[in-house]
C-alpha cells in the first residue's frame, strides 16, 4: 500500500517529500508516539485527530482518514529515523518545536508521562536538532495547556 512512499524515504538519494507525504509522516509519528507505551487508546487518537486537523486545516473526514492511512504506516513503517528525517527537511528549525509540542499532546493526552514516550520524543527532538531544554520547554507549555 506504502511502496512509493517508503521508496522514496529509502532511496539513496531523497529528495523531499511532497506535502501531502510529509503531513502522511508526521501523522505516522504521532501515532508511533502513542503507540510508544503499549496502549492507544481513545484520548490519544482524539488528541491526534485534533492535532491533525489543526495543524493541517483538515475536516474531521479528512482528519479520520488520515489518521487512518497514518496508523498503517506506521504499522509497516523500518523505524522512526526515515520519518524524522523527512520532517525535518519539509520544516524549518523554528517550526520544528511546533512539531515537538504536538508529539508532547499526543505523548501526554492520556494524563501519564511513560518512560518510553519520553525516551522516543528525546530521540525524536535530538534527530530534529531540537536540544533538551527546548524539548523540554515544549513538554512544560504543553502540560500548562492541558
Amino acid at each position: 500500500m506504502f511502496g512509493s512512499f517508503f521508496s522514496r524515504l529509502t532511496a539513496a538519494q531523497p529528495g523531499t517529500l511532497p506535502a501531502e507525504d510529509c503531513r502522511l509522516a508526521l501523522t505516522a509519528l504521532l501515532v508511533r508516539v502513542a503507540r510508544s507505551d503499549g496502549y492507544y487508546d481513545a484520548d490519544e487518537q482524539t488528541r491526534i485527530l485534533h492535532v491533525t486537523q489543526a495543524r493541517y486545516e483538515l475536516s474531521e473526514a479528512d482528519a479520520l482518514t488520515l489518521r487512518g492511512l497514518a496508523e498503517t504506516l506506521e504499522e509497516e513503517a523500518p523505524d522512526t529515523v526515515r520519518f524524522t528525517r523527512e520532517i525535518k527537511d519539509a520544516v524549518p528549525l523554528e517550526d520544528r518545536v511546533k512539531v515537538i509540542e504536538a508529539l508532547w499532546q499526543v505523548a501526554l493526552a492520556d494524563g501519564q508521562r511513560d518512560q518510553h514516550e519520553d525516551a522516543l520524543l528525546r530521540l525524536v527532538s535530538s534527530m530534529l536538532g531540537i536540544n533538551d531544554r527546548d524539548n523540554a520547554l515544549a513538554r512544560q507549555r504543553v502540560e500548562r495547556s492541558l
